[in-house]
């Protein structure tokens, strides 16, 4: 009697795809946000903030390519990723980096503000508001983000306007996406090199994903990425 396939060929060409997918995605992520990377490794972040802060704004259209890398993938079942990270990179330039701005920079001065507080009795009362304006300041960054990938024709006002509402609407999906962010920064300082090497683009996945479905209401079905 012939032995049953245990696995279709279908299946190991899904599988096959998922690998290159992950592999290829995190080597151009490693590449184009290359500065960041380096100077995370090698500097003592107290110091070197302001050089780590211009970094983490300029590594912000990787992010843009990779959520598009998996839009393809899992709108339009294409595992191609060098040239249409790249495509995608210079499409949402601009965008990216005017949301990393913003982020970056409302950030700076958050962190700021709840240092100065921190040690002065009206502390108790401003640092947890602000700590929750800095959580709606990266939630609506994590949505706009994807959101500017699935609609590029919007407006940055109007994607920023709707990120923040659902990102809060739909608290518990922005909750799972921090979760997996939270995870790759963990996973980062324990073992870089199996950060970089393989678990960044499952754990973007799963963030792009939550974030995905929380636009729900404002994507249209089965939305085609423009890549040049």
């Amino acid at each position: 009697m012939a032995r049953r396939k245990l696995i279709s060929a279908d299946m190991w060409d899904t599988l096959f795809g998922l690998t290159y997918l992950v592999l290829r995605t995190n080597a151009m992520l490693l590449l184009a946000a290359a500065p960041l990377v380096v100077l995370t490794l090698t500097t003592d972040p107290r110091s070197s903030w302001p050089a780590l802060a211009v970094a983490g704004v300029l590594a912000t259209p990787a992010i843009s390519a990779a959520f598009t890398v998996f839009h393809r993938f899992n709108v339009e079942r294409r595992t191609e990723v060098v040239r249409g990270f790249w495509r995608a990179w210079a499409l949402h330039l601009r965008r990216s980096l005017a949301i990393g701005a913003l982020t970056v920079g409302g950030s700076a001065v958050l962190g700021i503000d709840v240092i100065a507080l921190s040690d002065h009795r009206p502390g108790a009362l401003f640092v947890p508001l602000l700590l929750v304006l800095g959580l709606l300041l990266w939630t609506t960054a994590l949505l706009a983000l994807v959101a500017g990938v699935e609609r590029p024709e919007a407006r940055l006002r109007d994607v920023l306007k709707a990120s923040l509402f659902l990102g809060v609407r739909r608290w518990y999906l922005t909750v799972v996406s921090f979760l997996a962010l939270g995870s790759l920064l963990a996973l980062f300082i324990y073992s870089p090199a199996l950060a970089l090497g393989i678990a960044t683009t499952p754990l973007l996945y799963a963030a792009w994903g939550n974030s995905r479905y929380s636009l729900r209401p404002v994507l249209p079905h089965g939305a085609v990425v423009r890549t040049g």
